[in-house]
């Protein structure tokens, strides 16, 4: 009987986004029949007979290696009367498959979870690769209309300089301005439960946390006998979920993943080049010369880093989400923002926000257009794009995200009983094109716990000491001027990651920091920020 309520359950919620359209409004279901075409309707309306397009995608080594084994793909192929052959890889080999197949000419109808970024958007739309998009969404895609009709300013972002849509987005929004879930990217994560044995008290500056990290060396805060603990790890890299560089706020304006900060009257500054970088550069030589970083944060990848967060061997360390690194227990806490040297206290906000540009194209080869556009748009639908993004309900082999609510026909989201959220959402989820408004939450679904969490942890320990008013809004650049950007930041980048490397390690950033400036100018900066204040002058326009 339990299992027939749960087959019950599923032809339901199917039922539920073929009639629905967008958000249970039935007259965008009704313009959706109207302009999918006599093929594409007599292939939904026939068991017996369906429209076949072929994909490209990419998902993760967890999950099946046919797509049309995960319950999602399933449920919309029985909503649209549209199967999806799938050529699939796994994400460590997609962009080669991928590049391939675009340089080749042996192109699917459509590629899902893109990847691909604002340079190869517009080249592959020069060379006739792929087609625009911007009459199919307005003809054949009441979903996402009705999503860029809520939220005009995405139809923006997502429009080239030459006024042509060539891609989907993936949209999804949790929270907003200082308080948006992308806020910050590299939490610190201190071990409070080495604190406590120590009878140490939370460090409020990076004085007292040098003492801290001093103290988990040389005191076997893990009671093993072995001086085996790591006071503090990391990835070294530009500003990314493991990078240090969340303490650089305590000396100055702090960087972030692309090194690109605007200042309250809308000036666009490089911050490597801000005397508080130096200073920060200088406070982590500190900490390596008393032995406290990981001797590996220069070289670690993910699976070392995570390796050690499992053994218990940090004392603080960076990233998104703990419950990836070390588990969702109470042996670590976020770490406030420190006050440095000079009493200055900031947190550095990312240029984050929940939108990729790239994740779905059509090529020019796709001979059923509407089919497609019919199949792509029931991923807009709300709930739909609830279930690709995190997960779904009703699976009877694997753990679920979800609960169906009939009532309030919502997604409530199932507590995670200790899973990392990630490796469950790489089962079960499918990713690609999707938009996930902040009005959705409480009417088509729940937040996730693990991000409701970590919004909460932003807005109570690091909001208050936000100063930037301003971030670096997403530009679509003209190909022009991405050809410069990428060749300037081909040199610039790989120069900042080594000389800080150089730095932390030899100390010997006061020396240098002049002779730094000017290979920065050589490499091409002023241009770069010429480009980018230019695109941030356009954007706020």
């Amino acid at each position: 009987m339990k299992n027939m309520k749960k087959k019950a359950l599923i032809v339901s919620l199917a039922a539920l986004l073929l009639v629905t359209g967008c958000g249970n409004n039935t007259e965008s279901s009704s313009s959706n029949s109207g302009n999918a075409g006599s093929s594409s309707n007599a292939a939904a309306d026939s068991k017996d007979s369906k429209i076949t397009l072929d994909f490209m995608t990419q998902s993760s080594p967890l999950a099946p290696a046919d797509p049309n084994d995960k319950l999602i793909f399933k449920r919309m192929e029985e909503a649209t009367g549209i199967h999806i052959n799938w050529k699939n890889y796994t994400h460590d080999i997609f962009a080669e498959k991928r590049n391939l197949a675009l340089a080749t000419g042996e192109l699917p109808d459509a590629i899902f979870d893109a990847a691909l970024g604002d340079y190869d958007l517009l080249k592959l739309a020069k060379d006739g690769t792929i087609i625009p998009l911007n009459d199919i969404i307005d003809n054949h895609m009441p979903n996402l209309k009705k999503v860029l009709e809520q939220a005009p300013h995405y139809r923006s972002m997502i429009t080239a300089p030459d006024g042509n849509i060539y891609s989907l987005p993936w949209i999804e929004e949790l929270g907003e301005g200082k308080e948006s879930i992308h806020s910050v990217n590299n939490m610190p994560w201190i071990n409070v439960e080495w604190l406590n044995k120590l009878g140490l008290e939370m460090p409020k500056t990076t004085e007292e946390l040098k003492q801290v990290l001093i103290a988990f060396k040389t005191q076997d805060p893990n009671g093993n006998g072995i001086a085996d603990e790591i006071p503090v790890s990391f990835i070294h890299s530009d500003g990314g979920n493991e990078d240090i560089g969340f303490l650089a706020g305590s000396f100055g304006l702090g960087y972030n993943w692309d090194y690109t900060l605007v200042s309250d009257d809308g000036k666009v500054m490089f911050a490597p080049t801000d005397s508080g970088y130096k200073e920060a550069v200088k406070y982590f030589h500190e900490l390596n010369a008393e032995g406290l970083i990981d001797v590996e944060a220069f070289t670690q990848d993910w699976n070392t880093f995570i390796a050690k967060g499992k053994e218990d061997r940090f004392g603080l360390y960076f990233t998104w989400d703990k419950a990836n690194v070390t588990g969702m227990n109470d042996k670590f806490d976020v770490m406030p923002a420190l006050e440095g040297p000079n009493g200055w206290k900031n947190v550095t906000r990312t240029n984050g926000m929940g939108l990729d540009r790239g994740r779905f194209v059509i090529t020019a080869d796709n001979k059923n257009i509407e089919a497609t556009a019919k199949w792509i748009d029931q991923c807009y639908d709300p709930h739909q794009s609830v279930m690709n993004n995190w997960g779904t309900f009703g699976d009877e082999t694997l753990q679920n995200i979800f609960e169906w609510d009939e009532a309030n026909k919502m997604l409530k989201h199932l507590p995670l009983n200790g899973t990392a959220p990630g490796e469950l959402r790489g089962k079960t989820s499918v990713g690609g094109p999707l938009a996930i408004l902040d009005s959705y939450y409480g009417k088509v679904t729940t937040k996730p716990d693990d991000a409701a969490w970590r919004l909460g942890l932003i807005k109570d320990t690091y909001v208050k000491d936000m100063k930037a008013e301003n971030i670096y809004p997403r530009v679509f650049f003209s190909r022009e001027e991405l050809d410069r950007l990428s060749t300037i930041e081909a040199d610039l980048r790989p120069y900042v990651l080594r000389k800080r490397a150089e730095w932390i390690t030899n100390g010997k950033v006061d020396s240098e920091w002049d002779s730094f400036l000017k290979e920065l100018d050589r490499l091409g900066l002023q241009e770069w920020l010429k480009i980018k204040q230019d695109g941030y002058n356009r954007n706020v326009k």
